[in-house]
């Protein structure tokens, strides 16, 4: 299964359904995100205001290269949001496993599957999932 996510920058997307749409039968499912700038998360579905804190957060642990804090990054060419993104990647997960028992999804009551997109500009993310 493949699934391709729009972004419109930095923030949280959540493709939940999209996922539960296509799973059936009872095992584990892993997801995987194909891209080194963006990152996978289960994460609070029912307020909006996590999802903002959480992008709030991560642009003040790791602000765009343009910052003073950050003039020693050097992969910059591609903008001052790439590098950070990398970072940001990299401190958070790429991959998601999550059980599904007779075709439903096993996750909590206020829990979503989310892209996490660090860059700014708007990007289509391609993530694979497969069940066993």
């Amino acid at each position: 299964m493949e699934f391709n996510i729009q972004t419109n920058g930095p923030g949280l997307y959540e493709f939940t359904g999209d996922v539960a749409e296509t799973v059936a039968g009872t095992g584990v499912l892993t997801l995987f995100v194909q891209h080194t700038s963006c990152s996978l998360l289960i994460q609070e579905n029912a307020d909006a205001e996590v999802k903002s804190d959480l992008t709030a957060f991560f642009d003040r642990l790791v602000p765009n290269a343009n910052h003073p804090s950050m003039s020693y990054l050097r992969h910059t060419y591609e903008g001052p949001d790439d590098m950070p993104a990398h970072i940001k990647a990299s401190m958070l997960p790429t991959s998601l496993q999550i059980p599904v028992i007779d075709g439903a999804l096993q996750l909590g009551t206020w829990q979503g599957i989310y892209i996490f997109e660090h860059r700014t500009v708007p990007h289509t993310r391609r993530v694979i999932g497969m069940m066993r």
